[in-house]
């Protein structure tokens, strides 16, 4: 008996493990880019036993844990449309991270009407006591920051409209929401080719910071305003001829103020030196290989590859 006890249970996890194997890499090759599927093995810094198999996905950081959450949000297709890591404590998004690929403009969404009645309303995943009872924005002289912009999900209304939640949201003085912040968010639209059959894709990972004291400060009865923002963006692509997966990554830190640049160049940061900035680690579900190449590149490399002036 005991031995049969043993063995299902060392059958069951041998199933488990091959099911959160499968099903972390279709979630990341899912039907809307690649349609693939690849075992990776090589990973000591992975979500992979994370039950959630959103959580594998390759624009994922390494999750936080503790007073932290993931809010998934979903289409009615089932399709994912982006997720948050959401500090309780501090009723702030750490990051919202998500995917672009060509069918995001297979249709032209209007934005979102200004003159909704409820323009940004609550995270209905949120708990009662993940934000504020109201919208702390209002009259707080902060623009309503999206981390996943409208114009980046304009393939359908229900994904246009989830990225008002205030979820999705980081305080922001509009000369920086307005300026070199949506200058960033522009130019990344610019990397997906938007034509029929295309299979490339861009991971993407945004941010303010909110974990060490001397990154943020408090405004409104505990109102968390980033002093600094990150992108961070991982470009998965094939080069014509070739048949092999080529991968390459930037990121951008930005001081948060009024900035009316349109040069991207003087910001272009190291994923290390990000990463050392914040405590936060990126692209954690890649192979090992793979995410040192990317992530040791230099600005001057970054700037070179991505075309950035």
């Amino acid at each position: 008996m005991n031995k049969i006890i043993r063995y299902t249970a060392v059958w069951a996890l041998i199933l488990l493990t091959v099911s959160t194997i499968t099903s972390c890499n279709k979630d990341d090759d899912n039907s809307n880019s690649s349609g693939r599927t690849e075992t990776i093995t090589n990973n000591t810094n992975s979500n992979f036993k994370d039950l959630r198999t959103a959580t594998h996905r390759l624009e994922f950081l390494k999750l936080k844990g503790g007073h932290s959450t993931v809010l998934t949000h979903k289409l009615s297709n089932g399709e994912i449309n982006y997720s948050v890591e959401w500090d309780i404590d501090k009723m702030s998004n750490r990051w919202t991270c998500y995917q672009i690929y060509a069918s995001n403009a297979l249709k032209s969404v209007k934005r979102k009407s200004q003159e909704s009645d409820n323009l940004y309303p609550r995270d209905p995943f949120w708990t009662s006591n993940a934000f504020f009872p109201y919208d702390p924005y209002r009259g707080s002289g902060y623009d309503h920051g999206h981390l996943c912009p409208s114009q980046d999900r304009v393939n359908s209304r229900d994904s246009n409209d989830q990225t008002f939640y205030l979820s999705n949201m980081q305080p922001q003085v509009h000369g920086f929401n307005a300026g070199i912040w949506a200058e960033m968010e522009k130019k990344m639209r610019t990397y997906i080719t938007y034509k029929s059959g295309s299979k490339d894709t861009l991971f993407i990972c945004r941010g303010g910071t909110i974990d060490k004291q001397d990154q943020y400060t408090y405004i409104r009865n505990k109102f968390i305003v980033p002093t600094y923002f990150f992108s961070v963006a991982l470009m998965k692509y094939k080069i014509k001829g070739q048949g092999d997966w080529q991968y390459k990554a930037i990121g951008f830190w930005f001081k948060h103020e009024n900035n009316n640049g349109t040069s991207l160049k003087p910001y272009v940061t190291s994923i290390k030196e990000i990463e050392e900035k914040t405590g936060i680690d990126f692209f954690c579900n890649l192979p090992d290989n793979i995410e040192r190449d990317v992530e040791s590149k230099t600005p001057a490399q970054m700037i070179l590859t991505w075309n950035i002036i």
